[in-house]
């Protein structure tokens, strides 16, 4: 499940936490939010930054051989 969270503090700070998106492909969904919000000033990428999504293939190779004896 994809997630973001905004914490917005009395000064004006605004603490955006993004959970469920693998890799770095956070940063296209935020961008807009982020241009809008007006300047950051520091990331602080997760473990699921720096995760690899795994494509699970159904796809079974098979290989018949026959022996001429």
């Amino acid at each position: 499940m994809e997630t973001l969270e905004f914490i917005i503090y009395p000064d004006g700070r605004v603490q955006e936490k993004v959970t469920g998106i693998v890799g770095t492909s956070c940063a296209e969904v935020t961008a807009a939010i982020e241009a809008q919000l007006g300047q950051v000033l520091t990331h602080e990428p997760t473990s699921e930054f720096f995760a690899v999504q795994v494509l699970q293939s159904n796809v079974a190779n098979t290989q018949a051989t026959y022996s001429d004896w």
